[in-house]
Parts: structure tokens; C-alpha cells; sequence
């Protein structure tokens, strides 16, 4: 039988649909205390400068210290392709805190006695970089006291998760160095062009991520590479990213699936959680981003919503 539906049963059934696919009920991580990692190479007042900047959220509770050596760098970075050495000096350090389940990663990184010593890697770059290690829903609070690219910085988390027992997967934490690197290299080439944000493009590979996670650890390179180029659509980046650019960050997106990530139960919920994170702490980019040409893209997938459904039925459907 030829089944008719009006536009308001449709967009009732869809309603229906996304409250049982978003609802969910809050489940709260056990209070862990804080850590704070210190670079090796502080000096005595720098790293009370330190603790100080990094502990100020806190407002006076407690936290524990790990100092983060040459070692730590050789034995967390050089894999993916750093040469430390175990005498390298060190500066950037972190503070971890975890936070309730399902929150998802938070950076923010600090000024030091003023100023912001991380020269290079951006606060959503290394959101980016902690989903993809495998660090899950936790704030992490970012500062140097003297200026430093900040491409080690995640060395100390990595480093407090093995001292806490629960030692993150080396290929995952190659992949997230790698992403530092190129989404950094990418950011700088793109610096000032009209069209262009840092937050575009860590929403595109936050976006990917998570569609890659649906389809599981079995995803082909060819539906990586349909991912990115619909990602670099919907976050309006087709003007200002190269092919040589959109293929970097192919390759990124493959070694993530390399490296066992997308095995992960708690990937594809940390990497949505990131989405809706970046466009919450950009919301005035995103916002500019709601252009007619948006919004044509958004009937599009109406339509495509309708050809669902009238496949689904076996029939029309009438709008209106």
C-alpha cells in the first residue's frame, strides 16, 4: 500500500530519532587528583611560577608533581620522529585533571607572568592530539616560562598516564604527534587568508574522526579520503586548502586508523565531544559560516532525508 507522509510526521519521526540517539545519562569519573608536570630545566622560581599558573583553577586543592626529563622525550617522541636526546632541556609542562564521563577533552593554554611562551601549537591542536593518543575527557591546562613551540608539552601527560598505570598506546601517540605537526604546518601556511581558521580546520579532523568511527576500523582509504573532501565542505575550507594539504591530512587520518585508534569504544564519542567543543569556543567563526550557501547545503540533505524515506515507504512524500 502507497503510504503518504506530511512534512510534520517526518520531522516528528527525525525528532524521535536524534532524542534516543543524543540522550544519555552522565556517569562522573572518580575524583583524581590533578598532576601537574614540570619541565626538567626550570628553574627553582619557574617552577613555582609554574605550579603557580597551572594550579590556579584549582583555587587550593590538591594536586601531585612529576618532573618530565630528556628521557621522557626520547622515549615518547623520538618514535615519531623527533631526535631528543636524553640531556634535552625542558620547559613546557602541563597540568592534567580528569573530568566527568562523556565531557570530553578541554585544553587552555595559559600566559605565563603574562605572556603565551607556546609559540606554535594552537589549543585545539593539541585537543585534537589528545583524542587521538587516547587521553579521555579530561581538562588540560598548557603554559612554558620561556617561549618554546609547545610540540612536547603532551609529553609529560603522556608520561603521568604510564606513571598512573594506564600506559597509552605508542603507535596512537606517534599519530598524535604527527597530527600536531601537520595541522600546525598547515595553520602556519594558511596564516591570515581570508576563509581560513585554525578552528575550521581542527573541526574538519575532528569531523572526520568521528564519521571514520562509525564505519570502524575497517575503513578504506577511499572512504578516508571522501571523508576529508566532505569535511573541507561543510567547514568552508575548499578555497584555502591545497590538494597537497588535503592529502597531508589523508595520510594523518590513515596512520590514526593504523594505529588501532578506531578500536577504541570511547574514540567516536571523545572525537564528537570535540566537535561540539570547538564550535562552542569558536562560535562567532561558526557562526559567520551560516551562509546561504550553508544553508543550500543543509536543503540538500533535507531532500536527501525525504529520497530516505520515500525509499523506507515505498512511496511519496508530501511536503506540505
Amino acid at each position: 500500500m502507497k503510504k503518504t507522509f506530511t512534512l510534520l510526521t517526518v520531522l516528528v519521526m527525525i525528532s524521535s530519532i536524534a532524542f534516543f540517539s543524543f540522550k544519555s545519562t552522565p556517569v562522573y569519573a572518580d575524583d583524581e587528583t590533578p598532576v601537574v608536570t614540570l619541565g626538567t630545566s626550570l628553574t627553582e622560581n619557574q617552577k613555582q611560577g609554574t605550579i603557580k599558573t597551572l594550579t590556579a583553577s584549582l583555587n587550593g586543592g590538591n594536586y601531585q608533581t612529576i618532573t618530565v626529563t630528556g628521557s621522557d622525550l626520547v622515549k615518547y617522541l623520538n618514535p615519531s620522529g623527533d631526535n631528543f636526546i636524553t640531556s634535552s632541556r625542558v620547559w613546557s609542562s602541563a597540568m592534567i585533571q580528569k573530568t566527568s564521563s562523556g565531557s570530553g577533552i578541554n585544553v587552555k593554554i595559559l600566559d605565563y607572568n603574562g605572556k603565551n611562551n607556546i609559540t606554535t601549537i594552537t589549543a585545539n591542536q593539541y585537543k585534537n592530539a589528545a583524542v587521538t593518543a587516547g587521553i579521555t575527557d579530561a581538562n588540560i591546562y598548557v603554559t612554558s616560562a620561556v617561549p618554546i613551540d609547545g610540540s612536547g608539552a603532551l609529553a609529560g601527560v603522556y608520561a603521568a598516564y604510564a606513571k598512573s598505570g594506564n600506559a597509552l598506546n605508542q603507535k596512537q601517540i606517534n599519530a598524535a604527534q604527527d597530527e600536531m605537526s601537520t595541522l600546525s604546518g598547515i595553520t602556519q601556511a594558511n596564516k591570515n587568508k581570508d576563509g581560513y581558521s585554525d578552528s575550521q580546520l581542527n573541526n574538519a579532523v575532528a569531523g572526520a574522526k568521528s564519521d571514520m568511527a562509525k564505519i570502524g576500523n575497517n575503513i578504506s582509504d577511499s572512504q578516508i579520503r571522501d571523508i576529508v573532501n566532505n569535511q573541507i565542505k561543510i567547514n568552508h575550507l575548499g578555497n584555502t586548502i591545497t590538494n597537497n594539504q588535503k592529502t597531508q591530512i589523508v595520510n594523518l587520518l590513515i596512520e590514526i586508523r593504523d594505529s588501532g585508534a578506531l578500536k577504541s569504544r570511547s574514540f567516536k564519542q571523545q572525537a564528537s565531544a570535540l566537535s561540539k567543543n570547538i564550535q562552542n569556543s569558536s562560535k562567532r567563526i561558526f557562526d559567520k559560516l551560516n551562509t546561504q550557501e550553508n544553508r543550500n547545503w543543509l536543503q540538500q540533505i533535507w531532500q536527501n532525508i525525504v529520497n530516505w524515506f520515500n525509499g523506507l515507504f515505498g512511496g511519496a512524500i508530501v511536503l506540505g
